[in-house]
């Protein structure tokens, strides 16, 4: 009796899986993504201090063994607010990341499957929306809508829509022209099923290196926005909200823009080189 064959799908992730383990950069990329979503969930019920709590009789205080990270200038402790501030920038990224990709996929696939007038009209708004430099495009929205955490998830995921329409429709394009696509079309297949169920499988590997790379500059332009005063408003323990307002104190207590700003760094560069890992092991001319 002869064993049955290997499921292909199943044997393509057991190779993604392999290359990813080889790619040391990526695998601490990944360690720290899940350490951070876990302190993201778990972190605030252990923090010692309430990240809102004002103590001005202790305001400025340095690095101690009481305030790890010392206070800022209302005297809160700024490791319970980094803490607390890494679920906000976390869900920012997520649910930005979230509404790029849903609303930028489906563009992308139905401009590349049915082309021609309805390519041209999708594209051609795609490419006035990236002829505004990111920040800019992200900055304009947040001014029409207003300064608030909704409207800088709306904002960033707007910016990400074209990125990801334009990876997918190239995607598209080339998938619909395989045999097997017209083999489904003969068949009766409906358009929608032909799209969803038989071409947009096909087209995850560079949505999900996009997703993943995507994400840095999510939380870069959601902090930076926090920063200009559009974003997330205080005592909200934002981290370019705590980054902007320790700026002010860059002399006197250098302490109050550090924390904030390397943890931004570090969770940014986390995602980054988890991202160039993914693309490594999801590209099938990468060698091994």
């Amino acid at each position: 009796m002869q064993n049955s064959p290997s499921n292909p799908r199943l044997e393509s992730w057991k190779t993604f899986f392999k290359k990813l383990r080889k790619n040391r950069a990526a695998t601490v990329g990944g360690i720290l993504i899940l350490l951070f979503i876990i302190i993201a969930l778990i972190g605030p019920f252990f923090v010692p201090y309430d990240g809102t709590e004002q103590n001005h009789m202790n305001k400025l205080s340095a690095p101690s063994a009481e305030h790890w990270f010392g206070t800022d200038h209302h005297g809160r402790d700024i490791f319970s607010r980094i803490i607390h501030g890494m679920s906000i920038t976390l869900f920012i990224g997520f649910s930005s990341v979230a509404i790029g990709t849903v609303v930028g996929v489906f563009l992308g696939l139905i401009s590349g499957y049915y082309g021609k007038r309805i390519d041209a009209v999708i594209m051609r708004t795609m490419d006035v929306l990236l002829a505004f430099p990111g920040i800019l495009l992200a900055l304009a929205i947040v001014s029409v809508l207003g300064g608030s955490l909704t409207n800088v998830i709306i904002a960033v995921g707007i910016f990400a829509i074209p990125s990801f329409a334009r990876i997918v429709r190239g995607s598209t394009l080339a998938v619909k022209k395989l045999e097997y696509i017209d083999a489904v079309k003969a068949l009766g297949a409906s358009d929608g099923r032909i799209i969803f169920k038989h071409i947009l499988p096909n087209v995850l590997s560079p949505i999900i290196v996009q997703s993943s790379l995507y994400m840095a500059s999510a939380i870069l332009t959601a902090s930076g926005l926090s920063f200009l005063g559009m974003g997330a408003q205080p005592p909200t323990p934002e981290w370019g909200a705590m980054l902007s307002a320790g700026r002010s104190y860059m002399f006197d207590a250098p302490h109050v823009a550090l924390f904030p700003g390397l943890a931004i760094v570090i969770v940014v560069l986390a995602f980054n080189i988890f991202g160039d890992g993914l693309r490594d092991a999801l590209d099938p001319k990468m060698k091994n």
